[in-house]
């Protein structure tokens, strides 16, 4: 796995997406990957988001609603939305309280299908 391809990916999200900040790869398990951030503590982040989504996972399944696609947590100042990449990573993403969230959900949906490719990850679609 090209580390130097995962953060390019990263970067291109950001430019791509208005009021995006900070972008991370992590594990499900909640290990730091690759990063493009600067406002944040990106291993902390990884955690919490690995976190974040494993309960939404759960709650997902409890509630018979279908694979998680995404975790959304909206603040007074901005996003924190995390995307499954399969069952075994996931990509974060921080946004300001300008973020085109339409425009990350659409472009996110192609960012994760070429970060599976990149890490080898069967998003079992």
């Amino acid at each position: 796995m090209s580390d130097e391809g995962l953060v390019q990916e990263l970067k291109d999200l950001r430019e791509q997406v208005l009021g995006v900040s900070d972008t991370l790869i992590a594990t499900a398990d909640g290990l730091l990957v690759a990063s493009d951030s600067y406002e944040i503590h990106a291993e902390s982040v990884a955690a919490l988001a690995a976190a974040s989504l494993g309960l939404a996972r759960r709650t997902a399944g409890e509630v018979a609603i279908g694979g998680l696609r995404e975790v959304v947590t909206r603040a007074q100042s901005g996003h924190l939305v995390v995307y499954a990449i399969g069952e075994q990573a996931l990509l974060a993403v921080r946004g300001d309280e300008g973020l085109d969230l339409d425009g990350l959900h659409v472009n996110s949906r192609a960012t994760v299908e070429r970060l599976a490719a990149l890490m080898s990850v069967d998003l079992g679609v």
